[in-house]
């Protein structure tokens, strides 16, 4: 069923991240009139700007899962966790915490990975088209290993082959040795690889270079950008049509300026509720904090070309251009932005492991960002209870797996066309 048979003209897209560019560009793609605030005086300057390059398609399992939960004090208590949580008296992070909780069964986990899957599908598809016009982005095929150091998680992983398949992934196991023949440069590692899983698919491209390169297609056909821009506000304001009245959002600049549009977007990642709280918007998302080290590549022999996850230690490894970037941690720390010097320690401690000869870490570029999460995982692409303002929020550490799936999504959604995947799993009830 056509949610509506008008379209609106206007759209405000509120976040120039990956989740922001792709809306507007899909929103522009549909014929509205697209302008971009953000408060850096550049695109991608957030999340976006160094994340783990990885267009991971066929893995989109949330880390609300089975098993999660007995980790927990295990983490709390090493300070080289993968995922670190602090104690919160804070009643959204508490409220945050029981619902993921919640959602960590088999059979949650199950539906919302095929949830994601088919999000994540649509976003291939429609990556593959972008990428046809917008170049130069460092964008690669290698396809994807993970590596298993534990026998016992490595036979789960092979069982779970199975229920990938049957909802479209290309798959296979591997033995260590076909591991090193898929990516020599693991060799020094073979003594501790029991096996790994082969997805030929996967993709990865320098998020910030297509943050950039979607901004100066979007300009060359009208989007307007105002950047560097804080928003101070959103404000509600009555309007009447035929008769009736309804609430509507307008946006308060820093400046003081006010605008409105037909649809405003937020897509302001972890961000987004400190706009949306004082307007009775309660969205479930709260930020994971991650870190990457961006590596220029000296010995082309031993970086590996194959994008690497290193299961056990949750690190990710992916080659764009003639740069390694690394990636990894989950830390709840609210929205602290600031490089833990004991995190990035540790992420260079494994990379030197694994990849010693890659170049000098010593010069390797810092970073830590922040992922905004919902407890099950899956992102919000709804309408809120305003007449013009729609969500494009809590994508995790899938965002630029999921960006354009997301954007072309929510732009459906908004000139009332039926989304070619359900809608239904992307909704604030859902979350």
């Amino acid at each position: 069923m056509q949610e509506s048979t008008t379209a609106p003209k206007n759209a405000l897209i509120l976040g120039a991240g990956i989740i922001g560019l792709c809306s507007a560009y899909y929103l522009q793609q549909a014929g509205f009139d697209v302008t971009v605030i953000d408060q850096e005086n550049e695109v991608g300057h957030q999340t976006s700007f160094a994340n783990g390059a990885q267009l991971s398609y066929s893995y989109v399992a949330p880390l609300a899962a089975p098993g999660v939960l007995s980790q927990v004090p295990k983490w709390l208590l090493n300070p080289h966790a993968p995922m670190r949580m602090k104690p919160s008296l804070n009643p959204a992070d508490i409220c945050w915490g029981i619902r993921f909780a919640k959602a960590c069964t088999a059979e949650q986990s199950l539906q919302t990975t095929k949830e994601l899957l088919s999000l994540s599908f649509l976003s291939r598809d429609l990556f593959h088209q972008l990428f046809e016009e917008i170049k130069d982005v460092d964008f690669d095929r290698p396809g994807k290993l993970v590596v298993h150091r534990d026998q016992a998680h490595f036979q789960s992983a092979v069982k779970q082959l199975d229920i990938q398949r049957t909802l479209g992934c290309e798959q296979e196991a591997l033995t260590t040795e076909q591991c090193i023949e898929k990516e020599p440069a693991l060799a020094p590692l073979r003594s501790e690889i029991v096996g790994g899983i082969w997805t030929p698919s996967e993709e990865v491209v320098d998020s910030y270079k297509l943050c950039l390169a979607i901004r100066k297609n979007l300009e060359a056909k009208g989007v307007t950008f105002l950047l560097g821009q804080r928003i101070r506000a959103l404000s509600t304001v009555t309007t009447s049509s035929s008769g009736t009245s309804a609430q509507d959002i307008e946006v308060v600049l820093a400046d003081g300026q006010r605008l409105t549009a037909d649809a405003i977007v937020v897509a302001l990642g972890s961000f987004a509720n400190e706009l949306l709280n004082p307007i009775k918007v309660n969205i479930p998302v709260g930020p994971l904090k991650g870190y990457s080290l961006t590596l220029e590549i000296e010995d082309e022999q031993q970086a590996p070309y194959v994008s690497i996850t290193d299961y056990e230690r949750k690190v990710v490894y992916a080659r764009i251009g003639n740069r390694l970037r690394i990636a990894g941690m989950a830390d709840r720390v609210g929205l602290d932005k600031s490089l833990d010097p004991k995190r990035i320690s540790t992420l260079m401690a494994e990379a030197k492991k694994l990849f010693p000869g890659a170049g000098n870490y010593a010069n390797a570029t810092q970073w830590a960002g922040l992922r905004p999460a919902t407890p099950k995982g899956k992102p919000i692409i709804d309408k809120t209870q305003y007449g013009n303002l729609w969500l494009n929020v809590g994508h995790g550490a899938l965002g630029l797996t999921l960006a354009s799936g997301s954007g072309k999504v929510l732009a459906d959604r908004i000139i009332g066309k039926t989304p070619s995947i359900s809608a239904a799993p992307f909704r604030q009830s859902e979350a």
